[in-house]
């Protein structure tokens, strides 16, 4: 199946000051191609770039898709979980990657073998809300609603290191590149810094007023002291991702959020630079890099949003398809 047809949807920016000094952008729709969707459910939790024109996700279906966003082509289906997809993370530089559930399960899959498990890793007693795969990609390290973290051996499979904290419901993981230290942030508002090296808490940062739902480091140095703050969302921040510094004059991130809008942020200073709101895609639960100028966005309502950065003239964000 290819693209569909070239529709004209509400995808919006605008530009207006706000009270607490967030600059917003809005403007009038413009047409994107409309892909032949990528699950049967259009809620999709969770999606992440295998390679510059792939990417897996998963959803409500309970189906994990390989998808060249490129061409618009379901490259492959893979079933094998019992409840929604929660979760799904790419072994880097390779055709393999793990999946996450509702019904406890992580399961690691390969693009090119069968559309069946290579793997599956029980261990859990409750939803796996958690999963960061170690920088050789030996290692994978997985975080439930159970209170527990879980460290693997990829090639066997088996469960080497396990740690259990009152209290501690993950809601996401991230392994520090280059370092023997995984990110974890938790429900009880607390985020956390574990050296995989004994699986045991080496920094826990102050507690927030809110329950944090993401994390990405890229500074490991700065572990006590606050860097920087993003204020704009109005609902949960449900991802957050560093964009690659190929044309950008300043570093930049991204994040998306529950309120339907993608915002584009100057790393150093906390300046909303763009804001795009997705009309209609209900909340935006995963983010993800495709390339330089890519994004992907899941959405809970409308599917995976491709989104396109543009630094010709000022920094603008527009959505070209959705799938």
């Amino acid at each position: 199946m290819g693209k569909l047809q070239s529709k004209l949807r509400h995808s919006t920016y605008n530009k207006y000051s706000m009270p607490d000094g967030i600059v917003e952008e809005r403007g009038p729709a413009r047409a994107f191609l409309d892909y032949s969707p990528a699950h049967a459910d259009a809620a999709v939790t969770a999606v992440a770039a295998l390679s510059s024109d792939m990417c897996v996700s998963g959803g409500k279906d309970k189906t994990v898709v390989a998808y060249n966003w490129k061409t618009g082509n379901v490259v492959r289906r893979f079933q094998g979980h019992e409840r929604e997809i929660t979760k799904v993370a790419c072994i880097p530089r390779s055709s393999q990657f793990f999946s996450a559930s509702r019904d406890k399960m992580v399961m690691m899959w390969d693009l090119r073998s069968s559309s069946w498990p290579k793997q599956q890793l029980s261990g859990h007693a409750m939803v796996v809300t958690g999963l960061a795969v170690s920088p050789d990609s030996a290692r994978l390290c997985t975080g439930s609603r159970d209170n527990t973290l879980l460290m693997w051996d990829v090639g066997t499979g088996q469960c080497v290191e396990r740690v259990s904290v009152s209290r501690n419901l993950v809601t996401h993981l991230c392994w520090v590149p280059q370092e023997p230290y995984v990110l974890q942030t938790s429900e009880d508002k607390t985020i956390r810094l574990w050296d995989t090296r004994g699986l045991k808490v080496a920094h826990m940062f102050p507690a927030k007023q809110h329950i944090q739902t993401y994390c990405e480091l890229w500074d490991l140095r700065q572990t006590r002291n606050k860097i920087c703050e993003y204020k704009g969302h109005f609902q949960t921040v449900a991802s957050c991702v560093f964009l690659p510094r190929a044309w950008a004059l300043m570093p930049v991130i991204a994040t998306s959020s529950h309120d339907c809008k993608v915002k584009i942020w100057n790393q150093d200073t906390g300046a909303c630079l763009f804001t795009l709101a997705l009309d209609g895609s209900g909340p935006l639960t995963s983010l993800a890099v495709g390339d330089p100028v890519s994004l992907l966005c899941a959405s809970f309502n409308r599917g995976i949003h491709l989104l396109e950065l543009d630094y010709s003239q000022e920094l603008e964000l527009r959505e070209v398809a959705v799938f």
